[in-house]
Protein backbone atom coordinates (compact mmCIF):
# COMPACT_ATOMS: atom_id res chain seq x y z
CA UNK A 1 0.00 0.00 0.00
CA UNK A 2 1.28 3.44 -0.94
CA UNK A 3 2.67 5.35 1.97
CA UNK A 4 3.08 2.29 4.21
CA UNK A 5 6.43 2.15 6.02
CA UNK A 6 8.22 -0.95 7.25
CA UNK A 7 10.88 -0.30 9.86
CA UNK A 8 13.15 -2.67 11.77
CA UNK A 9 13.19 -2.27 15.55
CA UNK A 10 16.58 -1.06 16.76
CA UNK A 11 18.45 -2.89 19.56
CA UNK A 12 18.01 0.07 21.90
CA UNK A 13 14.22 -0.12 21.46
CA UNK A 14 14.02 -3.76 22.47
CA UNK A 15 11.63 -4.19 25.38
CA UNK A 16 9.75 -0.91 24.92
CA UNK A 17 5.96 -1.18 24.76
CA UNK A 18 4.37 -0.47 21.39
CA UNK A 19 2.23 2.42 22.67
CA UNK A 20 5.28 4.13 24.20
CA UNK A 21 7.22 3.74 20.95
CA UNK A 22 4.43 5.46 19.01
CA UNK A 23 4.07 8.12 21.69
CA UNK A 24 7.72 9.00 21.20
CA UNK A 25 7.86 8.82 17.40
CA UNK A 26 4.36 10.19 16.64
CA UNK A 27 3.52 12.60 19.50
CA UNK A 28 0.36 13.88 17.80
CA UNK A 29 -1.11 10.37 17.44
CA UNK A 30 -3.92 9.97 19.98
CA UNK A 31 -4.27 6.77 21.99
CA UNK A 32 -7.76 6.15 20.61
CA UNK A 33 -6.51 6.43 16.99
CA UNK A 34 -3.56 4.14 17.76
CA UNK A 35 -5.95 1.55 19.19
CA UNK A 36 -8.16 1.76 16.07
CA UNK A 37 -5.14 1.31 13.78
CA UNK A 38 -4.12 -1.76 15.77
CA UNK A 39 -7.67 -3.14 15.87
CA UNK A 40 -8.01 -2.80 12.09
CA UNK A 41 -4.55 -4.36 11.57
CA UNK A 42 -3.12 -1.27 9.87
CA UNK A 43 -0.24 -1.50 12.33
CA UNK A 44 1.40 -4.93 12.57
CA UNK A 45 4.49 -6.44 14.18
CA UNK A 46 6.20 -9.09 12.05
CA UNK A 47 3.04 -9.26 9.97
CA UNK A 48 0.84 -10.08 12.94
CA UNK A 49 -1.83 -8.19 14.87
CA UNK A 50 -0.43 -6.39 17.91
CA UNK A 51 -1.73 -4.67 21.06
CA UNK A 52 -0.76 -1.36 22.68
CA UNK A 53 0.97 -3.37 25.43
CA UNK A 54 3.02 -5.51 23.01
CA UNK A 55 6.71 -5.32 23.90
CA UNK A 56 8.93 -4.81 20.88
CA UNK A 57 11.94 -7.03 20.21
CA UNK A 58 15.06 -5.89 18.40
CA UNK A 59 14.96 -6.93 14.75
CA UNK A 60 11.17 -7.15 14.49
CA UNK A 61 9.50 -5.45 11.51
CA UNK A 62 6.90 -2.83 12.31
CA UNK A 63 4.30 -1.96 9.67
CA UNK A 64 3.18 1.67 9.88
CA UNK A 65 0.42 3.23 7.73
CA UNK A 66 0.77 6.85 6.49
CA UNK A 67 1.07 8.94 9.69
CA UNK A 68 3.04 11.99 8.54
CA UNK A 69 0.55 14.38 10.15
CA UNK A 70 1.07 12.74 13.54
CA UNK A 71 4.86 13.08 13.61
CA UNK A 72 4.70 16.47 15.27
CA UNK A 73 2.20 18.45 17.26
CA UNK A 74 0.18 20.55 14.80
CA UNK A 75 1.30 24.16 14.44
CA UNK A 76 -2.15 25.40 15.42
CA UNK A 77 -1.90 23.69 18.79
CA UNK A 78 -0.38 26.65 20.61
CA UNK A 79 -0.45 26.54 24.37
CA UNK A 80 -2.00 29.45 26.20
CA UNK A 81 -0.18 31.34 28.95
CA UNK A 82 -2.61 29.73 31.38
CA UNK A 83 -1.73 26.23 30.16
CA UNK A 84 1.99 26.97 30.38
CA UNK A 85 1.66 28.29 33.93
CA UNK A 86 -0.49 25.29 34.86
CA UNK A 87 1.97 22.60 33.72
CA UNK A 88 5.12 24.41 34.88
CA UNK A 89 3.61 24.82 38.35
CA UNK A 90 3.66 21.01 38.65
CA UNK A 91 7.46 20.75 38.25
CA UNK A 92 9.09 19.71 41.54
CA UNK A 93 12.44 18.47 40.14
CA UNK A 94 14.42 19.22 37.00
CA UNK A 95 17.94 18.54 35.78
CA UNK A 96 19.40 18.02 32.30
CA UNK A 97 17.96 14.50 32.03
CA UNK A 98 14.76 14.24 34.07
CA UNK A 99 11.72 16.29 35.02
CA UNK A 100 9.42 15.22 37.85
CA UNK A 101 5.87 16.53 38.11
CA UNK A 102 3.41 16.49 40.99
CA UNK A 103 0.28 15.71 38.97
CA UNK A 104 -3.10 16.79 40.36
CA UNK A 105 -5.99 14.36 40.74
CA UNK A 106 -8.39 14.48 37.78
CA UNK A 107 -5.82 15.24 35.08
CA UNK A 108 -5.13 12.41 32.63
CA UNK A 109 -1.58 11.61 31.54
CA UNK A 110 -2.59 10.92 27.92
CA UNK A 111 -5.55 11.74 25.72
CA UNK A 112 -8.49 9.51 24.91
CA UNK A 113 -12.24 9.62 24.40
CA UNK A 114 -13.68 12.79 25.97
CA UNK A 115 -10.24 13.78 27.28
CA UNK A 116 -9.22 17.10 25.75
CA UNK A 117 -6.74 18.27 28.39
CA UNK A 118 -3.93 16.00 29.50
CA UNK A 119 -0.25 16.02 30.46
CA UNK A 120 0.90 14.79 27.04
CA UNK A 121 -0.81 17.74 25.34
CA UNK A 122 1.03 20.23 27.57
CA UNK A 123 4.57 18.87 27.31
CA UNK A 124 5.75 21.49 24.80
CA UNK A 125 5.73 23.96 27.70
CA UNK A 126 8.39 21.87 29.45
CA UNK A 127 11.10 22.01 26.78
CA UNK A 128 12.90 24.81 28.64
CA UNK A 129 16.33 25.08 26.94
CA UNK A 130 15.87 21.88 24.93
CA UNK A 131 14.66 21.59 21.34
CA UNK A 132 12.69 18.39 21.98
CA UNK A 133 9.73 18.06 24.31
CA UNK A 134 10.19 15.71 27.28
CA UNK A 135 8.99 12.14 26.93
CA UNK A 136 6.50 10.18 29.02
CA UNK A 137 8.10 7.02 30.40
CA UNK A 138 5.27 5.75 32.62
CA UNK A 139 1.68 6.58 33.60
CA UNK A 140 -0.44 6.99 36.69
CA UNK A 141 -4.22 6.89 36.77
CA UNK A 142 -6.16 10.05 35.95
CA UNK A 143 -7.62 10.31 39.45
CA UNK A 144 -4.37 9.43 41.24
CA UNK A 145 -2.28 12.44 42.22
CA UNK A 146 1.47 12.66 42.63
CA UNK A 147 4.79 11.83 41.03
CA UNK A 148 5.13 11.54 37.27
CA UNK A 149 8.57 11.22 35.65
CA UNK A 150 9.53 12.65 32.27
CA UNK A 151 12.72 12.00 30.32
CA UNK A 152 14.36 15.03 28.70
CA UNK A 153 16.33 13.03 26.13
CA UNK A 154 16.33 9.69 24.34
CA UNK A 155 19.08 8.21 26.53
CA UNK A 156 17.15 8.75 29.75
CA UNK A 157 13.88 7.70 28.15
CA UNK A 158 15.51 4.32 27.56
CA UNK A 159 17.10 4.23 31.03
CA UNK A 160 13.87 5.09 32.84
CA UNK A 161 11.72 2.79 30.69
CA UNK A 162 14.08 -0.09 31.50
CA UNK A 163 14.10 0.81 35.22
CA UNK A 164 10.30 0.86 35.39
CA UNK A 165 10.11 -2.42 33.47
CA UNK A 166 12.57 -4.09 35.86
CA UNK A 167 11.04 -2.44 38.97
CA UNK A 168 14.32 -0.91 40.16
CA UNK A 169 12.64 2.41 41.02
CA UNK A 170 10.86 2.02 44.36
CA UNK A 171 7.59 3.99 44.41
CA UNK A 172 5.69 4.77 47.58
CA UNK A 173 2.00 5.70 47.61
CA UNK A 174 -0.26 7.02 50.35
CA UNK A 175 -3.90 5.98 50.54
CA UNK A 176 -6.84 6.86 52.77
CA UNK A 177 -8.96 3.75 53.21
CA UNK A 178 -12.23 2.72 54.80
CA UNK A 179 -11.50 0.27 57.59
CA UNK A 180 -8.02 -0.75 58.72
CA UNK A 181 -5.85 -3.66 57.54
CA UNK A 182 -5.72 -6.43 60.14
CA UNK A 183 -1.92 -6.53 59.98
CA UNK A 184 -0.18 -3.17 60.43
CA UNK A 185 2.61 -4.28 58.08
CA UNK A 186 2.77 -6.96 55.43
CA UNK A 187 2.69 -7.91 51.76
CA UNK A 188 -0.47 -8.46 49.73
CA UNK A 189 0.27 -11.33 47.35
CA UNK A 190 -2.82 -11.76 45.18
CA UNK A 191 -2.49 -12.43 41.41
CA UNK A 192 -4.45 -10.05 39.19
CA UNK A 193 -6.13 -10.28 35.79
CA UNK A 194 -8.39 -7.99 33.80
CA UNK A 195 -11.99 -9.21 33.85
CA UNK A 196 -14.28 -7.02 31.74
CA UNK A 197 -13.62 -3.40 32.71
CA UNK A 198 -11.98 -4.23 36.05
CA UNK A 199 -8.82 -5.80 37.36
CA UNK A 200 -9.67 -8.62 39.73
CA UNK A 201 -7.95 -11.16 41.96
CA UNK A 202 -7.74 -14.38 39.91
CA UNK A 203 -5.97 -17.56 41.06
CA UNK A 204 -4.11 -18.01 37.77
CA UNK A 205 -3.63 -14.28 37.11
CA UNK A 206 -0.38 -12.33 36.85
CA UNK A 207 1.77 -12.17 39.97
CA UNK A 208 1.19 -8.97 41.93
CA UNK A 209 2.87 -7.90 45.17
CA UNK A 210 2.18 -4.79 47.27
CA UNK A 211 3.88 -3.98 50.56
CA UNK A 212 1.65 -2.03 52.95
CA UNK A 213 2.15 -0.29 56.29
CA UNK A 214 -0.52 1.40 58.40
CA UNK A 215 0.75 4.87 59.35
CA UNK A 216 -2.25 5.87 61.45
CA UNK A 217 -5.83 4.74 61.99
CA UNK A 218 -9.11 5.55 63.73
CA UNK A 219 -9.87 2.15 65.20
CA UNK A 220 -11.40 0.02 62.45
CA UNK A 221 -13.12 2.93 60.70
CA UNK A 222 -10.44 4.65 58.61
CA UNK A 223 -6.69 4.41 58.08
CA UNK A 224 -3.79 6.15 56.37
CA UNK A 225 -1.82 3.46 54.55
CA UNK A 226 1.58 3.48 52.89
CA UNK A 227 1.73 1.18 49.85
CA UNK A 228 4.75 0.10 47.81
CA UNK A 229 3.98 -1.84 44.61
CA UNK A 230 6.69 -4.44 43.94
CA UNK A 231 5.10 -5.28 40.58
CA UNK A 232 3.42 -3.01 38.06
CA UNK A 233 -0.08 -4.31 37.39
CA UNK A 234 -2.86 -1.96 36.33
CA UNK A 235 -4.76 -0.51 39.33
CA UNK A 236 -2.69 -2.83 41.55
CA UNK A 237 -2.84 -0.84 44.80
CA UNK A 238 -6.54 -0.06 44.37
CA UNK A 239 -7.47 -3.71 43.78
CA UNK A 240 -5.19 -5.08 46.49
CA UNK A 241 -6.53 -2.73 49.16
CA UNK A 242 -10.11 -3.54 48.13
CA UNK A 243 -9.30 -7.26 48.25
CA UNK A 244 -8.40 -7.12 51.97
CA UNK A 245 -11.56 -5.20 52.82
CA UNK A 246 -10.08 -1.69 52.95
CA UNK A 247 -11.04 0.11 49.71
CA UNK A 248 -9.58 3.55 48.98
CA UNK A 249 -11.90 6.47 49.68
CA UNK A 250 -13.23 8.09 46.52
CA UNK A 251 -12.58 5.06 44.29
CA UNK A 252 -15.50 4.72 41.88
CA UNK A 253 -14.23 1.50 40.32
CA UNK A 254 -12.95 -0.54 43.26
CA UNK A 255 -15.09 0.46 46.20
CA UNK A 256 -18.19 -1.61 45.62
CA UNK A 257 -21.92 -0.80 45.83
CA UNK A 258 -21.51 0.78 49.27
CA UNK A 259 -19.21 3.53 47.91
CA UNK A 260 -19.20 6.38 50.42
CA UNK A 261 -19.54 10.00 49.41
CA UNK A 262 -18.72 11.80 52.61
CA UNK A 263 -20.04 15.35 52.69
CA UNK A 264 -17.18 16.52 54.90
CA UNK A 265 -14.35 15.70 52.47
CA UNK A 266 -13.85 16.27 48.74
CA UNK A 267 -15.29 13.60 46.43
CA UNK A 268 -11.92 12.62 44.94
CA UNK A 269 -9.68 9.55 44.91
CA UNK A 270 -7.44 9.46 47.97
CA UNK A 271 -4.40 7.80 46.38
CA UNK A 272 -1.18 9.79 46.02
CA UNK A 273 2.13 8.79 44.41
CA UNK A 274 4.16 10.22 47.27
CA UNK A 275 7.80 9.20 46.88
CA UNK A 276 10.18 7.68 44.35
CA UNK A 277 13.71 6.42 44.86
CA UNK A 278 15.89 7.30 41.85
CA UNK A 279 19.13 6.07 43.46
CA UNK A 280 19.42 3.20 40.95
CA UNK A 281 19.40 5.72 38.08
CA UNK A 282 21.70 8.34 39.60
CA UNK A 283 24.13 6.00 41.35
CA UNK A 284 23.71 7.89 44.61
CA UNK A 285 20.91 8.39 47.12
CA UNK A 286 18.23 10.39 45.30
CA UNK A 287 14.71 10.35 46.73
CA UNK A 288 12.02 12.74 45.53
CA UNK A 289 8.79 13.45 47.38
CA UNK A 290 5.59 15.07 46.11
CA UNK A 291 3.57 17.13 48.58
CA UNK A 292 0.07 15.90 49.31
CA UNK A 293 -2.72 17.75 47.45
CA UNK A 294 -5.06 19.98 49.45
CA UNK A 295 -8.01 17.57 49.35
CA UNK A 296 -5.82 14.83 50.85
CA UNK A 297 -4.39 17.10 53.57
CA UNK A 298 -7.85 18.38 54.45
CA UNK A 299 -9.23 14.85 54.75
CA UNK A 300 -6.34 13.75 56.99
CA UNK A 301 -7.00 16.74 59.23
CA UNK A 302 -10.73 16.01 59.29
CA UNK A 303 -10.13 12.39 60.36
CA UNK A 304 -7.25 13.32 62.66
CA UNK A 305 -4.82 11.06 60.80
CA UNK A 306 -1.09 11.81 60.73
CA UNK A 307 1.87 10.58 58.67
CA UNK A 308 3.81 9.51 61.76
CA UNK A 309 2.21 8.86 65.12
Amino acid sequence: MAGVTIIKIKPEDGGIRLNRWFLREYPALSLSRLQKLLRTKQIKVDGKKAETSTRLVAGQELRIPPLDNEKAVPDNKILSAKDIEYITSMVIFKDKNIIVLNKPSGLAVQGGTNTARHIDGLLDALKFENVERPKLVHRIDKDTSGLLLLARNRQYADILTKAFREHTLQKTYLALVRGCPIHKEGTIDFPLEKVGERMEVVDDGQKALTEIRVLDNIGKKYALVEAKPLTGRTHQIRVHLESIGTPILGDNKYYGAERLRLKDIADKLYLHAYKIDLSAVYGKKTIIEAALPKHFVDACQFFGLEMEK
